[in-house]
């Protein structure tokens, strides 16, 4: 795990690039703390700068930028090619310069060209290409979307790289805000790709590569998560024992691949069912004691680590537990604009953190379940929301209709209207003219995806909270975006492998850790998995009872079922109850109206009294809330 930055002069001349391009690199030294390396080439206008956690191959024979053994190309690249083995086998005889996938990496592209050697990667990767003979950049990035990718161009220069900050040390960077991003994450919490909160910075989609020479410029999808999913829905033709065989088959497989380094390796352990799976077939596949950390909180109906416990005395883990207080979360929270780059709001951002400290004190990478959920059905929605559709379907049209006139009642009306009948001591309703727009909204769903992202969406009902944001297509209203598939379920998961789950979930995930020079590594998302994940029928993913029905036949073959079924917690934190005391006066400052007009981005009036509201105790906004003020604690660290 690394991270790189660099830049190609299109029309422009960035002096001493070589200087340049380090100082873009240094912002990421939290990813790579353990070697740099600068590449340049003044008659091309190409630079490449690199920080280094090494993790395979250890020695200088790792380092980057690396060029082939003919010269022509020259790579920086963030993540891990985990079939490196196989492939290396298939390029000999050939004399290697050593042993990392880096170097396999390079030799694959110059033999069978970029893209039929991204179709042949198994692995998590950002990588930046230069073709010193064809003078052409290429930008890729792996199939699901675990690294993060950048790019921007502005002012006759293309930059790019592993995080904004490198960018933004660019001296020709543009830091135009892009307010219809900011709309769409006030609304989800996070901002999608291909979008940033920058005007001109470009997050590269999962699955594609991008092609820079001279002024063409090309995005096209090596590999597509919808095509893949429509092309094998529903083909798996076995019962539930064949499924459970074929999936512990695939996923021993990828934790063994993903178990290869030469530092130590650890787990991430909740005592939940993906954690569980994987810890136990690491401890399996281990010759020793496997290192599983947990945190734990002092706050009551929030800590898990009593079943991550138990699940490690079971499976005979090397066990690591911290036991974290408020103070140790709170202690974060100035820290996370700088950590995520741009407005991000999961609050289990912060144990995240936490956790990956901890982890980091004994080993350079972790294993983590993440993306079991949106592959087996591991959340309710999956349930909930294709019910949903199948009763709103059934609603007759001319009721849709009509439903559709509270659109012309004004919510100021109807909510003035509740406080006056406060006054005379009737019972107030909370907002009935925000709660009528929400309905009349949840009337007007067109199908699942746009279903979906209302699910996903914050401040329903009361219209855009960001000034001057242009309405743009998503991922939830683009059609052109939308997975063809019979099965509403399928089609809700594959929604959230398209969203969700890089735009958030790896995202948390690659910050937290990197921020605290850890690897993560991600088993579930191995594209052999996702696929399989597609082909079962959604009877054996979902009962009437819960999700991941397969995924827990494979674990009880590890762990007794008492261990493991309870209901799903997940990294909750306490933010209303952090809100109403200990970041009370941040809140205050950050959110006063006086401040929200000066900046002229937020809705300031309807922002600082629902915030006046949450303080009051007269409704919930605590998730709303954490949206604005992790965007003013960010717009804050720009001074803004």
């Amino acid at each position: 795990m690394c991270g790189f930055a660099g830049f190609l002069d299109i029309s422009a001349t960035t002096s001493d690039r070589a200087r340049v391009v380090e100082a873009m690199a240094a912002t990421l030294v939290h990813r790579g703390p353990d070697d740099s390396g600068v590449w340049c080439d003044d008659g091309a206008g190409i630079a490449l700068g690199f920080r280094r956690l090494a993790i395979l191959d250890l020695t200088p024979s790792g380092h980057q930028p690396m060029a082939s053994r003919d010269g022509r190309w020259v790579v920086v690249f963030n993540g891990e090619i985990y079939n490196h083995g196989q492939l290396r086998g298939r390029l000999e005889p050939m004399e290697w310069r050593g042993h990392s996938d880096t170097e396999v990496l390079l030799e694959s592209v110059a033999r069978l060209g970029v893209e039929r050697a991204l179709s042949q990667f198994d692995g998590m990767f950002a990588i930046a290409l230069w073709d010193r003979l064809e003078h052409t950049l290429y930008l890729a990035r792996d199939r699901i979307g675990e690294k993060p990718l950048y790019w921007s161009e502005a002012n006759g220069t293309l930059t790019f790289g592993s995080e904004l900050k490198a960018l933004a040390a660019h001296p020709g960077f543009d830091t135009t805000l892009d307010r219809a991003a900011l709309a769409e994450y006030m609304r989800l919490g996070w901002i999608g790709a291909p979008h940033s909160i920058y005007a001109k910075a470009h997050k590269l989609p999962p699955g594609t590569v991008m092609t820079i020479k001279g002024d063409h410029r090309l995005i096209r999808p090596y590999w597509s998560a919808t095509e893949r999913a429509q092309a094998v829905a529903g083909s798996f033709t076995g019962g539930p024992a064949a499924a459970a065989e074929r999936l512990n088959q695939l996923l021993r497989s990828s934790i063994a691949l993903r178990m290869q380094a030469d530092v130590p390796v650890g787990v991430f352990l909740s005592g939940g069912i993906d954690s569980s799976l994987t810890a136990a077939i690491m401890q399996e596949l281990s010759p020793a004691p496997v290192h599983s950390f947990t945190i734990g909180f002092d706050a009551e109906g929030y800590d898990e680590s009593p079943y991550a416990r138990a699940v490690a005395d079971h499976l005979g883990t090397r066990h690591t537990e911290l036991r974290i207080t408020d103070d140790d979360a709170l202690a974060l929270v100035p820290d996370l604009p700088a950590i995520w780059d741009e407005p991000f709001a999961d609050p289990a951002q912060l144990p995240t953190v936490l956790l990956a400290r901890l982890t980091r004190q004994d080993v350079t990478v972790a294993l983590s379940g993440d993306g079991a959920d949106e592959l087996f059905g591991g959340y309710g929605i999956y349930r909930s929301i294709p019910r949903d559709w199948a009763r709103l379907r059934a609603m007759p049209a001319w009721l849709r209709t009509l439903a559709r006139a509270g659109q012309a009642v004004p919510p100021g009306l109807l909510n003035s209207a509740a406080g006056l009948s406060a006054l005379v001591g009737r019972k107030r309703r909370s907002y009935p003219g925000y709660r009528l727009r929400k309905a009349v909204e949840n009337l007007q769903t067109s199908d699942i995806p746009h279903m979906l992202g209302r699910h996903y969406s914050r401040w329903r009902g009361m219209g855009e909270m960001v000034l001057g944001a242009p309405t743009r297509p998503d991922l939830y209203t683009d059609p052109g975006r939308h997975p063809s598939l019979s099965d509403p379920a399928l089609t809700v998961m594959v929604l959230d492998v398209l969203g969700y789950l890089p735009d958030d979930l790896c995202v948390k995930t690659d910050r937290a850790t990197m921020a605290a020079s850890l690897e993560a590594r991600l088993p579930f998302l191995d594209h052999a998995i996702a696929e399989f994940a597609w082909s079962l029928p959604t009877g054996l993913k979902l009962n009437a009872d819960h999700g991941k029905t397969v995924l827990r036949d494979v674990l009880y073959r590890y762990v007794p079922r008492p261990l493991v079924d309870r209901p799903k917690m997940g990294f909750e934190v306490p933010v209303g109850r952090w809100l109403g005391g200990r970041l009370r006066d941040w809140a205050d400052d950050l959110l006063s109206e006086d401040r929200l007009r000066r900046q002229g981005l937020f809705d300031a009036r309807r922002l600082s009294r629902c915030w006046s509201d949450h303080r009051s105790g007269r409704k919930n906004w605590q998730t709303e809330l954490w949206h604005a003020l992790m965007a003013q604690a960010w717009l804050a660290s720009k001074g803004l």
